[in-house]
């Protein structure tokens, strides 16, 4: 039968401890249905720039693995993707600092990882790139002579046209959109941004519906949005009481109501302008205070990137006078962890919060907001405060949908939560298990995969 292969900017293979987390838990489904092999970064820097992968193999599925130099890593992952792409595709066109030198090395990062894959594809497999560093991949592998089904899935947002036009080098990497047979996002909105821009900017034309077409290559955009695997997350919700932190913390909120955050810290999230909502709920509310406690989890990451040394500088001021100015003997308005914990810890967590706070200022999908709603209590649900500007809202409907811009529309929306009658609490968090099943990891994968297969 045919391979999958996925490509990633990084390879998560297994560990004695079982399956990574993000990407490698949304595409296990996938790998479950193809033997399959992974390609991408090793994660390592090493002296030389490598040519042939490392192959680890683990059961079903080969891992290829590739070292970058501290060079390329610096051009290719730290420049050009993470300070030039993702701030433009997350909306911050001031944040983006274009360098050529930094877009030369994503080229190149992009064509050496071609040229050692093009080595291990067959004629059969399907190709399944993953993710803004490696949107040229396709057109690098044509360039090679590979004519086999390649597929690209966007898991950030794609932004409107005359945004991303802002970037140099944005219309390349719109030409080499269309090297893809199916291009994959989260949303519809999204899809509909990429066809724009391939219309507008590179003179694509449409054939039907979501297909364009640009010379004799034709390409189709179209949504998908991703789930979560959510008969394991309810499974671990349901068992989360055993685990050691989760007790404490349940001992520790005494009488209190728990509102909790968790997010990659990324500006992206909006979590200064979060702590800010929940202050302006305080002092709206000042019955609340030693009432309710808001728990914010942030594992710090890119910290060599120096806007999120600037974003960790600024969460930290705004917590502390937060909490200077707020807080009592006795109680802390806000616990900000740095911490990672597990997707078991992560879920008891969940269950135990009465309110679930995801307000992003902009979001692919946000797959916290959907654990949140798999993990709740049936029986005594909490309640989804959900950023307009998250995928996730396109189908969350029944959450409280809030302008994360909106400090005061948000405290508003954290009075409303904690006020709310369990009947309708019962009623909203059943509407959005209804779509988290109906949508979960399984079908994701598997739709995507049955669309990329379709000849064109």
């Amino acid at each position: 039968m045919s391979r999958l292969v996925v490509v990633s900017n990084r390879v998560a293979v297994p560990d004695s401890k079982g399956v990574a987390g993000g990407l490698a838990v949304a595409l296990r489904e996938a790998f479950e249905a193809y033997p399959g092999l992974w390609f991408g970064w090793s994660g390592k820097v090493a002296a030389q720039p490598a040519t042939h992968p490392r192959i680890v193999d683990k059961g079903r599925i080969q891992y290829a693995l590739m070292d970058l130099t501290s060079i390329d890593r610096q051009e290719y992952y730290s420049g050009f993707a993470n300070r030039a792409l993702w701030p433009t595709m997350h909306y911050r066109i001031g944040l983006a600092d274009f360098s050529r030198s930094d877009y030369a090395g994503y080229l190149r990062v992009n064509r050496t990882f071609a040229a050692a894959l093009a080595r291990l594809v067959r004629p059969d497999d399907l190709i399944w790139v993953h993710d803004y560093h490696l949107i040229p991949l396709a057109a690098e592998l044509r360039a090679l002579g590979i004519t086999n089904r390649i597929g690209y899935f966007h898991h950030i947002p794609w932004p409107a046209p005359e945004v991303f036009a802002t970037l140099p080098g944005s219309t390349q990497l719109l030409r080499a959109v269309m090297s893809y047979d199916l291009v994959g996002v989260h949303t519809e909105r999204d899809a509909d941004n990429v066809r724009r821009g391939l219309l507008q900017e590179v003179g694509a034309s449409i054939v039907k519906g979501d297909m364009l077409e640009l010379g004799e290559r034709r390409t189709r955009i179209k949504g998908f949005p991703i789930g979560i695997d959510l008969a394991r997350f309810e499974a671990a919700a349901e068992r989360s009481s055993t685990h050691r932190l989760v007790r404490q913390t349940m001992a520790s909120l005494g009488s209190r109501q728990l509102i909790i955050g968790v997010d990659r810290l990324d500006y992206s999230k909006g979590i200064p302008e979060r702590m800010e909502s929940f202050e302006r709920f305080l002092v709206s509310n000042p019955d609340q205070r030693g009432r309710v406690t808001y728990l914010q989890i942030a594992p710090t990451s890119r910290s060599e990137v120096p806007e999120y040394a600037t974003l960790s500088r600024a969460v930290n001021d705004t917590l502390g006078r937060i909490n200077g100015s707020l807080g009592e003997p006795g109680w802390v308005p806000i616990h900000y962890v740095t911490s990672t914990y597990p997707r078991p810890v992560l879920a008891g967590l969940y269950r135990l919060a009465k309110v679930g706070l995801v307000t992003p200022i902009r979001d692919g999908m946000n797959l916290v907001a959907k654990e949140y709603v798999a993990a709740q209590d049936p029986a005594d649900p909490g309640v989804l405060i959900l950023s307009k500007f998250a995928g996730a809202a396109q189908q969350l409907t029944d959450a409280l949908i809030v302008n994360p811009n909106d400090k005061f529309e948000v405290a508003e929306a954290i009075n409303v939560a904690l006020h709310m009658s369990l009947e309708e609490r019962i009623n909203r968090w059943s509407g959005m298990m209804k779509t988290l099943k109906a949508q979960d990891v399984s079908w994701w994968a598997s739709a995507y995969l049955n669309a990329l297969k379709v000849q064109t």
